[in-house]
């Protein structure tokens, strides 16, 4: 994989709820991938997140050979250095035990380490949070992480589109996220209607 020629995008997947989000954004980055967008896409998925993952919704569309599957704990993989730093990082979903490190720069596995780099190296980070109701710490831990440049992006879909399943709700914060990582995408906007 060349780092330098593509511009890779680091999805991490952790134990909250909420896999199918990820599902659809790596979906959608493949899809924008096969139209001709230079990108890479490694995912990195922690224990809990493979399990629950496995859980709700399986994990067969990661047998994709244009993804590049890292494990958690491989602290060798390019993007946990400054010097390969990608180009944008996904958190989905985002535990908030995974924002309360990155908030408190605990780099004690490769997600947080990478979202570390991300956020030092002056890169994009979003991370899409699956918790209700929140606490003061988990606010304090947002708030710290968009003081340091990210992008705290609550699971919360929209319903003015009049989505008719689940999958559709899912597809509106993932659309989202694709417009943050500042890819075109042809979809139906506010005011298409």
């Amino acid at each position: 994989m060349n780092f330098d020629a593509d511009k890779n995008i680091v999805v991490g997947i952790t134990g909250a709820s909420g896999s199918i989000y990820s599902k659809s954004i790596i979906q959608r980055l493949l899809s924008l991938k096969s139209c001709g967008e230079t990108i890479s896409i490694s995912v990195v998925i922690s224990k809990n997140g493979l399990d629950v993952l496995r859980y709700e919704i399986g994990d067969e569309f990661l047998e994709n050979p244009d993804l590049k599957i890292y494990d958690n704990n491989d602290f060798y993989a390019p993007f946990a250095s400054g010097s390969a730093a990608p180009f944008a990082m996904v958190i989905a979903p985002c535990s908030m035990g995974t924002l309360g490190r990155i908030a408190n720069g605990t780099s004690d596995n490769l997600i947080s380490r990478s979202a570390d780099v991300v956020l030092k190296e002056r890169k994009k980070l979003i991370l899409l949070i699956r918790e209700t109701p929140l606490n003061l710490i988990h606010i304090e831990n947002m708030r710290k992480i968009t003081l340091a440049g990210g992008i705290v992006m609550p699971a919360s879909p929209s319903f003015y589109m009049k989505p008719q399943n689940i999958e559709q709700l899912v597809e509106g914060i993932s659309s989202r996220i694709i417009d943050l990582l500042g890819f075109n995408q042809n979809i139906t906007r506010w005011g298409d209607f």
